[in-house]
């Protein structure tokens, strides 16, 4: 039972002592030239502006929150998509069955983004 493991434990020892050679060789090899703007900190290759500890806007959580909400959502029709050549070869009850569903789904979708626009979540200024 346990030497079916074998070659996937010789695979990890291997990739391990892989990393472990590359990054000893990069560290031996590679030039090592420690100066003050290399020890500075770097933003995006800006001069850090601020602290960072500055507050953000909540309008920026607020969008953060309806990308996630609406991309998890849209992750729920890629099931349904894939699965809806079957419900074609079933025909009849069931196609319309699916496409009933997703008509809710798409409109309780619908509805939610309307909401959104109309309580301003998706105005930045």
């Amino acid at each position: 039972m346990i030497t079916d493991f074998v070659p996937l434990f010789i695979m990890i020892l291997l990739a391990l002592g892989l990393a472990f050679t590359l990054l000893k060789a990069g560290q031996y090899l590679g030039p090592y030239k420690p100066g003050k703007i290399k020890g500075s900190a770097y933003e995006s290759g800006m001069d850090p502006v601020g602290t960072a500890r500055e507050r953000y806007s909540v309008k920026f959580y607020l969008v953060a929150m309806i990308f996630i909400v609406f991309d998890v959502e849209l992750v729920f029709l890629y099931p349904w998509a894939v699965s809806f050549g079957e419900f074609l070869r079933a025909g009849g009850p069931a196609v319309l069955g699916s496409l009933a569903v997703v008509g809710v789904f798409m409109f309780i979708l619908v509805v939610g983004l309307i909401y959104d626009i109309k309580k301003g979540g998706l105005d930045w200024d």
